[in-house]
């Protein structure tokens, strides 16, 4: 049985090559592709032992190394002769701790992300799906000079209080239904000549929850969807639209044109329309069941086509002050996600180069600890 101080190292699969530190008060079974790792406490620490098999030297060694033509795998008799260092177990407690506090940054950015998303994505849901600002004014609870939240006392007065019927049920008055293509250009055109390199954001790249891609790699343009910052990426083909993949691009240099798989729909906000609408309407339930609904082919190439999407209905207001509004509000929050994501990636990088630099003497762990308290970690 697992237990705490165990090591789950994946030996197959998405998470190949990957390894977790077995949760405290969990109990836990082994699935096919896991292989549990006990290290000799007397000699190696477990933290610092699931740092080394996730590390950058480590990942190299083991891809050269995987067993499988099509699949990544590793073979038992490969995992027990990977090769371990090992420092002196207070050295590896004391790298272990270090890295451990870049670990604990990274997460507590993560959740932030997770938060900020969350936030977003509930403000979106109340004004264009359930209408909250106009039911909170119509019943009472939302007066002039009042804050509700997400709701500021300064957007009352762009509110109605009034509800109108429509094909599709209630609306706020002054609002209508329209297909998405009326607020947002889907694939638009976008010059990039064969061969030039651009950012490549690849299908894997995508994530199945939240905004943030792994970062863009340069790759000369062959063919694909290309895209700019402030579009957003909508996996359509099975089973990535069913999984979620969709992204948020603000990742990109800027000016720069980015490209991708064939298998994307770009949207792209119109006019007045913010650009995180664009994105939070690519998450929302009622779009994504459409899309799916959609999807046409043959069995496992099933995809939607662009147009398709591009017919969903939704209520949009005709007054340009609630867009530029919905834009105060939300913006903060997907600015925020880029600057925790990019303070993920320094931070993940900074820990990948200090291990090796620790293990082999050429970094000492009092200058490293005084180099993070230098940068408040």
């Amino acid at each position: 049985m697992p237990r705490r101080g165990d090591l789950l190292y994946s030996r197959e699969g998405t998470y190949f090559g990957i390894a977790a530190e077995v949760p405290e008060k969990v109990r836990v079974c082994l699935g096919q592709r896991m292989v549990l790792i006990r290290p000799l406490a007397s000699k190696l620490d477990f933290r610092f032992l699931r740092h080394w098999l996730n590390s950058p030297v480590m990942a190299a060694h083991i891809h050269g190394h995987r067993d499988g033509s099509v699949a990544e795998r590793l073979n038992l008799p490969t995992i027990r002769a990977l090769p371990i260092a090992v420092p002196p177990l207070p050295e590896q407690r004391a790298i272990a701790h270090i890295l451990g506090t870049m670990d604990d940054k990274i997460e507590l950015n993560r959740r932030a992300n997770e938060t900020l998303e969350a936030m977003a994505r509930a403000l979106f849901k109340a004004w264009f799906v359930d209408f909250e600002p106009v039911r909170a004014k119509l019943e009472g609870r939302w007066q002039r000079g009042q804050s509700l939240p997400g709701l500021p006392a300064h957007l009352y007065a762009l509110f109605s209080d009034r509800l109108v019927e429509s094909e599709l049920g209630e609306i706020p008055e002054g609002w209508e239904y329209t297909r998405a293509s009326q607020l947002i250009e889907f694939n638009p055109s976008e010059p990039l000549r064969k061969g030039t390199e651009a950012p490549y954001i690849e299908m894997a790249a995508l994530p199945t929850s939240g905004s943030w891609p792994e970062p863009p790699v340069s790759r000369p343009f062959g063919s694909g969807m290309r895209f700019r910052n402030g579009d957003t990426l909508l996996a359509r083909i099975t089973p990535c639209l069913e999984n979620g993949k969709t992204a948020f691009v603000q990742c990109l240099p800027d000016d720069a044109v980015g490209w991708g798989s064939t298998e994307y729909i770009v949207m792209r906000s119109k006019a007045s329309v913010p650009p995180e609408f664009g994105y939070l309407l690519a998450r929302d339930a009622a779009f994504r069941e459409q899309a799916i609904r959609s999807m046409t082919g043959t069995s496992g190439r099933q995809r939607v086509q662009a147009d398709s999407v591009a017919a969903f209905k939704i209520a949009a207001p005709s007054n340009e002050a609630v867009w530029d509004a919905f834009s105060r509000v939300v913006a903060p929050a997907f600015k925020s996600i880029k600057a925790n994501a990019e303070a993920i990636a320094t931070l993940a990088q900074l820990r990948d180069t200090l291990l090796p630099k620790l293990i082999s003497g050429e970094l000492r762990v009092p200058d490293a600890e005084a180099f993070l308290k230098e940068r408040g970690l």
